[in-house]
C-alpha cells in the first residue's frame, strides 16, 4: 500500500472510532424512543453477529472448539447485557452523561483485575488514576450544590455503573479463558450469542408485550440501522485494522474522545444540557482514564517472564458501539 493511501486509511479509521462510536450514545437515545432497549440490542447484535459469522466462514476461518465457544458465549452475554443497560439508563439520563459514566469502565477493569485470584495489583500511577476517576464520578453524580445544575438521576447512573461492571467482568474473563486467534470469529460469536441472550431477557422483561413493529418511528428505525451498520460493523472493522497497523496506546485514545463527541452531539442534536458540573466531571474522568491507560502501557512495555506480554491489545477490546466488545483484539 502506498504511503499516501495508508495514511488516508489510518485517518479514516481513527475518525470512525472517534466519531462513530461517540455518536452511538445519541443513536441509542433515538432508537429507544419506540424500540425497547433490550430488544434493540438483541436485534442489532444478533444480526451483526450473523453477518460477521458469514464473513468469517467466507474467509475460511477455522471453527471454534467447545471451550472457545463457551468463552465467547459467556463474554458475549456479559457484554451485550452491558450494551442493553446503556439503553435502559438513557431512559432516565442524557446520552452525554451516559457516555461520561461509561468512560469510567477502565476503573472497574483495574479493580476486577486486582480482585481476581492471581490478579495484578495496580501500580501507584494506576491507583492515582483510579482516585482521580472516582472524584470525577462523584462530581458528576453528587448533590446539586456541586457545580450547579440538577442532581443526576441515581438509578440511571447506577444502571450504567452495573453495565460497566458487566462489561469489565466479561473483558477480564476473556483475557484468561480459551479463545480462537481470529478476532472476526470471536466477535461474531460474542455478538450472536450475546444478542440471543439479551433477546431472552427482553422477553422476560415483557418488552414484547404491546410492542408492534408498526409503532417504530422513522427516527428510531434510522437510528437502529445506523447502530447496526456504522456502530457494529464499519467502526468495528476500522478498530481491528488499527490494532494491526497502529500502536495500542494511540488506539486507546478513543476512550477520551468518545465522551466528548457524545456530549457535543447530545447538546447539538437532542437539546441536552451541558452544565459546568458536566464539564468539570468530564475533564476529571478523562484525566483519570488517561493516566490509567498511560500507566498500563508502561507496564505492558516490559514482557512478563514465561508469559505472553499483556499489552493494551488485551486491555482494549474490539468495539461494537457504545461499549467495546472484549476478547477479540
Amino acid at each position: 500500500m502506498a504511503v499516501g493511501a495508508r495514511r488516508s486509511s489510518l485517518i479514516a479509521a481513527f475518525l470512525a472510532i472517534y466519531l462513530i462510536w461517540g455518536s452511538t450514545y445519541l443513536g441509542i437515545r433515538f432508537a429507544i424512543e419506540t424500540i425497547p432497549p433490550f430488544l434493540l440490542s438483541a436485534t442489532r447484535f444478533s444480526l451483526a453477529g450473523l453477518i460477521l459469522l458469514i464473513a468469517a466462514n467466507a474467509r475460511g476461518v477455522a471453527a471454534m472448539t467447545l471451550p472457545q465457544f463457551r468463552t465467547a458465549a459467556i463474554v458475549g452475554a456479559l457484554l451485550m447485557l452491558a450494551n442493553s443497560l446503556v439503553g435502559v439508563a438513557e431512559k432516565r439520563i442524557p446520552s452525554g452523561v451516559t457516555a461520561l459514566l461509561v468512560a469510567m469502565t477502565p476503573l472497574f477493569m483495574v479493580m476486577l483485575e486486582w480482585a481476581r485470584p492471581g490478579g495484578r495489583r495496580p501500580t501507584l500511577l494506576v491507583a492515582i488514576g483510579l482516585l482521580i476517576g472516582l472524584v470525577g464520578v462523584v462530581a458528576l453524580v453528587g448533590p446539586a450544590s456541586f457545580g450547579g445544575g440538577e442532581r443526576l438521576d441515581l438509578i440511571g447512573a447506577a444502571t450504567v455503573a452495573f453495565g460497566c461492571l458487566a462489561w469489565s467482568a466479561g473483558s477480564i474473563y476473556s483475557r484468561h479463558a480459551p479463545r480462537p486467534a481470529s478476532a472476526l470469529m470471536t466477535t461474531a460469536i460474542q455478538m450472536l450469542v450475546g444478542g440471543m441472550f439479551v433477546g431472552l431477557l427482553s422477553v422476560v422483561r415483557g418488552e414484547l408485550s404491546g410492542f408492534h413493529v408498526s409503532a417504530v418511528s422513522a427516527r428510531s428505525f434510522t437510528a437502529w440501522v445506523y447502530l447496526l451498520v456504522f456502530g457494529s460493523l464499519i467502526a468495528f472493522s476500522a478498530f481491528v485494522y488499527l490494532l494491526r497497523v497502529s500502536t495500542p496506546a494511540r488506539v486507546a485514545t478513543y476512550a477520551y474522545v468518545n465522551p466528548v463527541v457524545a456530549v457535543i452531539l447530545g447538546w447539538f442534536l437532542a437539546g441536552e444540557t451541558i452544565s459546568f458540573r458536566m464539564l468539570v466531571a468530564a475533564a476529571i474522568i478523562i484525566a483519570g482514564v488517561a493516566l490509567i491507560t498511560a500507566a498500563e502501557g508502561r507496564v505492558a512495555a516490559v514482557p512478563e517472564p514465561k508469559r505472553r506480554p499483556r499489552g493494551l491489545d488485551d486491555a482494549i477490546p474490539a468495539h461494537s458501539g457504545d461499549f467495546p466488545v472484549a476478547g477479540s483484539a
